[in-house]
């Protein structure tokens, strides 16, 4: 319900021009969860000009005095107003011209008429009546700029004048000036020039213009999921909408690649449909309307973008005095983990480990113990040894060398000990162990502990006679001299010698190590120690020597002589022959185990087949298939009227009957053969008021005919599916007999989705899918099996929400037909929308209504395009036979392309089930990431026997009409193009100039232009789709 106020734009005294201000007429209506102005924008209202109107009339024909201007009081005001009642005379045409009214942003002008019409019957005279009518015409032309003469535009109905809006008849006719009732009308029409001119034409009628109101309508600027959404004029058709892209509010901002928000304004001034969404931004925080991002407040923090609330600082932080906080600053003395999200909370940094101790002590390595620290800080702490070899005449200390070992790890120790190995002997040492718990750093002074110590010195043990005795790519013999002391074990320290920090060792008894796992080609130098009972000696100087390079012809033939109580295995020297042997054997036993299989495998399929059922030997087989035998309870099965003896029975059975006086009819909207299709309301006492669709029998209709209506009727009542049109009735005892449905707002999917080309996201295209995709699954489910599955019959409602209907009336196929077409008491459908085996062996199934679904899913994508273009059906069958498929539409993903190639699979059994494909566009809306890809264009072969002759059009309005485009033609030639050669050179900018705005029509007229322009080239394009 809409409350209006105004504020106009005013029309000068007596002038054709209108002034600059504006006034916006607002609505005000409830949608979704808060409230949204309707924004009217008047350009033109007779009843605020003051003085005299001065519009321009004309008398044509054998008239008396036309329109005349004169006054009317309606109690507050005085009007200016229109009469005209020239009944004394025949042939009588009045025109009375408004002035040029400049459309601004308008896409769709209203007119709002007050008048009142006398009736013809009451007049004092009627002897001196010569016509007389009870209606007026209302005209509009369009026009670049205000050119009007008193003769231009021509005063007359015609191509390339005056165009009718409508035939506008009187409600309320009074009798006397007495007693008279104010008629009010509404009336629309698409403009896309810079503005217009109305004209109303009365041809002997006694009638009174008390006001006139010509506006548009816009939705209003909002905002909505935080971005704003500015003031957008509503489409060219009733049931257009006008997508409209927002711009993130302040603070706000959009999320990676996710669509841009975007907002459907509907032809009433409503927007719905939003998608897309902006975010506040990190120490912002949502409003209570999801409008405005506000700063946090002080004391509170929000660290990421999103729409959570501003939070309370977590424990030993505080932002304090500042607003837009992102994180909480932590308190004195406390610390936040590196690696920490803003809601945890600060933490004290642990206190210094005690009792700091070594228990072992050697040349060469020491053993470092300690307790954990005291206090309530001590869970989950771990510990970092520092390790600092100090130069005892100076007391300067550094940090150890890189060849320090520390058993089990240096940092992150959970345990409290680590032993720290290849120190140098008699060296004093400085070992610094820190608590840490994530937060702490090892540089500072309150939680470590410090203690230093000397190695033992050195014992006067040495290795003689350090030597390579062998070498290969990748393996090194070591060998040495026995010394003259005892000695428990040898330690071999090796290391690339360019890189004496990467060292590594190995420890041995015996006088002789293979040192493997090495680079070929590469330098490496060997220490050797050795240790007896008072501890380890000196390290010998190094020995160095390279690796051997790597010989792809030859193995190499490197041995190495061992003594006999010296023998080692080492990855650097194998026996060859053994791994070549054993690589053989493995061979021979893989090929006897696959040739074994094989001889399994094909006695296992080639059973005979005389031991089972002949249909058990053809090439489709099903294994662990369970096939209930009768549907589970619970599950709805379709029941075909067509088995009751009395189409009465199914009628009662599956409809509710609804009393005549229940329904009103408003309008007219469309016919068929079985009579009117209108919208009208249903009001059943204590329920809401709905609006329906109703579809009359037509009087005198045969029995047959009847038997069909109802028939249909009885199809529907069996559904209940969001997705599918549901029945609220039907009335069979009072003529006319009717089916009263559910009103679908915007019609049939084909013509909308022309009607807006370009104008919704990829989403919510696939949206509209999915819901048919579901709809279909319910039907198919319940046994029904469709048959005429097309964009034509899938109606769309107020909300975008698809639902498929149409579940006609018996089809037969037509044995004498030429054009490879079914036909259904509704008329021929087209074989472009069935699936092959239908087509050649009246089979159908639920997988032909899924090659069907699979060009409804074409049409979606391709904006309502026709499939197959002009082919023949013939050639359609031809082509979809030898495997060609349809190519993807303009911008269309390819994962919707593949979908569509599954449903047109040529094999039945191999296509989709309705609820596979509902999963699959599941996942895609789930992952929008998944259609961005889009598919490969093919454009179409120009030369195809298919593709009109552009060349043979001789002048632009034949070339118009064939496309049906000749609504332009008054724009090409005012632009001065006069041949089709000048059209050829056309480009999609100019297209713009030429006032072509509607992205759809650009691109039918570019198509046409672009192959108009390849076959006066004779450029050939070859790729006509795809074969599977």
């Amino acid at each position: 319900m809409f409350w209006w106020k105004s504020v106009r734009v005013k029309m000068a005294k007596g002038s054709s021009t209108l002034s600059r201000g504006l006034l916006l007429f607002i609505g005000l209506i409830t949608f979704t969860d808060r409230l949204t102005y309707a924004i009217r924008v008047v350009l033109l209202d007779t009843t605020i000009v003051d003085g005299a109107l001065n519009y321009k009339t004309h008398r044509g024909g054998v008239s008396g005095y036309g329109w005349r201007e004169g006054s009317f009081n309606d109690g507050e005001n005085v009007r200016r107003v229109y009469m005209a009642c020239d009944i004394e005379h025949s042939e009588v045409s009045n025109w009375l011209r408004l002035p040029y009214i400049p459309r601004g942003d308008a896409n769709r002008l209203y007119v709002e008429i007050e008048f009142t019409m006398r009736d013809c019957s009451t007049h004092r005279k009627p002897e001196e009546v010569f016509q007389c009518k009870e209606t007026i015409a209302l005209y509009y032309y369009e026009a670049m700029s205000d050119f009007a003469t008193d003769t231009l535009p021509r005063w007359q109905a015609e191509q390339g004048s005056y165009q009718m809006v409508d035939s506008i008849a009187a409600d309320y006719k009074f009798t006397n000036l007495s007693d008279y009732q104010i008629n009010l009308k509404y009336r629309s029409v698409p403009v896309s020039k810079n503005g217009v001119y109305f004209a109303f034409l009365d041809e002997g009628a006694c009638t009174s213009l008390l006001s006139i109101n010509v506006y548009y309508i816009t939705c209003p600027a909002v905002r909505k999921n935080f971005a704003f959404f500015n003031t957008t004029a509503t489409g060219r058709d009733v049931s257009s909408v006008v997508s409209k892209e927002g711009v993130c509010v302040d603070n706000a901002v959009r999320v990676g690649n996710g669509p841009a928000p975007a907002y459907l304004c509907k032809s009433d001034g409503t927007w719905v449909w939003p998608t897309g969404q902006c975010y506040c931004k990190a120490g912002y925080q949502p409003n209570v309307d999801n409008t405005e991002c506000l700063a946090c407040p002080s004391g509170t923090y929000k660290a990421t973008i999103g729409g959570d609330t501003c939070h309370s600082c977590p424990a030993n932080s505080n932002a304090d005095g500042k607003t837009r906080a992102t994180i909480c600053d932590c308190n004195p003395g406390y610390y936040r983990l590196p690696h920490a999200n803003a809601s945890q909370p600060c933490i004290e940094p642990p206190e210094a480990p005690s009792n700091l101790e070594i228990q072992f002590k050697d040349q060469t390595t020491l053993r470092v113990a300690w307790m954990a620290p005291d206090g309530g800080n001590a869970a989950h702490i771990t510990y970092h040894v520092q390790c600092l070899k100090c130069n005892s005449q100076r007391g300067q200390c550094v940090e150890c060398d890189s060849t320090v070992r520390y058993v089990p790890i240096q940092t992150g120790i959970q345990q409290t000990t680590v032993t720290l190995h290849s120190l140098n002997p008699s060296t004093n040492y400085k070992i610094n162990v820190y608590s840490m718990n994530g937060i702490s750093i090892p540089v500072t002074d309150f939680n470590h502990a410090t203690i230093i110590v000397k190695t033992m010195d050195a014992i006067a043990s040495k290795v003689d006679n350090v030597r390579v005795v062998s070498k290969n790519q990748t393996a090194i013999l070591v060998a040495w001299d026995r010394p003259v002391e005892q000695h428990e074990q040898y330690e071999v320290k090796y290391f690339p010698t360019d890189n004496p920090f990467n060292a590594l060792s190995v420890t041995t008894t015996s006088l002789r190590v293979i040192i493997g796992s090495l680079q070929a080609s590469t330098q490496y130098s060997f220490q050797v120690r050795g240790k007896v009972f008072e501890g380890w000696g000196e390290w010998t100087l190094p020995v160095s020597v390279f690796t051997e390079a790597f010989i792809t012809r030859e193995v190499p033939t490197t041995t190495v002589s061992l003594a006999k109580d010296d023998k080692q295995t080492s990855p650097g020297f194998v026996n060859t022959d053994g791994i070549i042997a054993g690589a053989a054997v493995a061979v021979i036993v893989s090929l006897i185990i696959v040739a074994v299989m094989v001889v399994i495998y094909l006695k296992r399929n080639n059973q005979p087949c005389n031991e089972k059922n002949k249909s058990d030997c053809d090439q489709l087989h099903y294994s662990n298939v369970t096939m209930p035998l009768f549907a589970p309870p619970g599950v709805r099965t379709y029941v075909d009227p067509h088995t009751y003896e009395d189409p009465q029975q199914a009628v009662r059975e599956f409809t509710k009957e609804i009393d005549a006086s229940f329904i009103t009819i408003e309008s007219v909207i469309g016919g068929g053969e079985f009579g009117d299709v209108c919208k009208g309301k249903l009001r059943v006492p204590g329920k809401m008021e709905l609006s329906v669709a109703i579809k009359t029998l037509k009087p005198g209709a045969s029995d047959k005919s009847r038997m069909d209506f109802l028939t249909e009727a009885s199809i529907m009542g069996q559904f209940d599916d969001p997705n599918v049109i549901y029945l609220e009735g039907v009335v069979t005892k009072s003529n006319p007999i009717m089916i009263i449905t559910e009103f679908m707002e915007n019609g049939a999917l084909d013509q909308f989705l022309r009607t807006n080309d370009g104008k919704f996201t990829i989403i919510q295209l696939v949206g509209m899918l999915r819901g048919i995709a579901s709809g279909m699954r319910y039907l198919s489910e319940m046994g029904y099996v469709h048959r005429d599955l097309a964009a034509r019959n899938i109606l769309v409602n107020d909300n975008l929400v698809c639902k498929v209907a149409d579940f006609g009336l018996s089809r037969e196929i037509e044995s004498d037909t030429t054009d490879g077409a079914y036909t259904t008491r509704g008329g021929k459908i087209p074989v472009r929308w069935t699936a092959p085996e239908a087509i050649s062996f009246r089979k159908f199934t639920s997988a032909s209504d899924v090659w069907s679904y699979g060009v409804v899913a074409w049409e979606v994508m391709s904006y309502g395009e026709r499939p197959y273009w002009n082919w023949s059906n013939q050639d359609v069958i031809k082509a979809v036979d030898k495997g060609y498929r349809l190519p993807p539409p303009m911008d269309c993903p390819e994962a919707t392309h593949v979908l569509m190639l599954d449903c047109w699979q040529k094999e039945r059994n191999q296509r989709p089930k309705f609820a596979q494909l509902v999963k699959t566009l599941d996942k895609l809306i789930r992952s929008p990431e998944l259609l961005r890809k889009l598919a490969k264009s093919r454009p179409h072969n120009i030369f195809d026997p298919s593709v009109p002759d552009m060349t043979r059009f001789t002048s632009i309005e034949e070339w118009l009409c064939s496309i049906k485009m000749e609504r332009y033609l008054d724009n090409f030639l005012q632009a001065g193009y006069e041949n089709m050669e000048q059209v050829s050179r056309i480009t999609v900018t100019e297209l713009a100039h030429l006032g072509i705005t509607l992205v759809g029509h650009q691109k039918k007229i570019m198509n046409s232009i672009q192959t108009l322009r390849a076959q006066l080239s004779g450029a050939v394009q070859m790729s006509e789709g795809f074969l599977v």
